[in-house]
């Protein structure tokens, strides 16, 4: 994300913030789009409807279906077959990205921002999501770093918004 960009965010979200509006939703429900000023509009569908399962499993992010869908934590989760569905529902945390979904490197920053599906990585057995590709690369420079951040911030972000 671009510097001018991150310290509009953070302005824009601290006074969002003091105007004591109420907490972000726990998972990422971001749908498409969004613009310079504004984020994406919410949606009920967590990680943009990718299957969590299918990181693992697959390796590779994949498209959920309205055929196998599952409400977790105020969010539905979208699968790509039955199979992933079950091992969801069997053991969520297992499978659930870190930080609800939100970007893992907005995340250490200080902000809940949007993902791209295609920016992951599944790191000690945990998936991390993050914004886009050049935000993907500054977070592997440090993801043990970004993590540590992340871990101490996710809380107070969700209570704070």
């Amino acid at each position: 994300m671009h510097p001018i960009r991150v310290r509009l965010l953070a302005l824009l979200f601290g006074l969002v913030a003091a105007g004591g509006v109420c907490a972000a939703p726990p998972i990422n429900t971001f749908g498409e789009g969004g613009g310079f000023f504004s984020d994406p509009p919410r949606t009920d569908i967590a990680i943009r409807g990718y299957d969590p399962v299918a990181y693992f499993l697959d390796g590779r992010p994949v498209a959920g279906s309205d055929r196998y869908v599952h409400v977790w934590r105020g969010a539905r989760w979208k699968f790509a077959s039955q199979a992933h569905l079950d091992r969801f529902v069997a053991a969520p945390e297992q499978y659930a990205p870190q930080y609800g979904g939100y970007c893992a490197y907005g995340v250490a920053e200080g902000h809940l921002v949007k993902i791209e599906p295609d920016q992951w990585a599944v790191i000690d057995g945990k998936l991390y999501l993050n914004y886009d590709a050049a935000v993907a690369g500054k977070w592997k420079k440090d993801p043990a770093g970004y993590i540590r951040k992340a871990d101490a911030a996710f809380d107070g972000l969700v209570r704070a918004r």
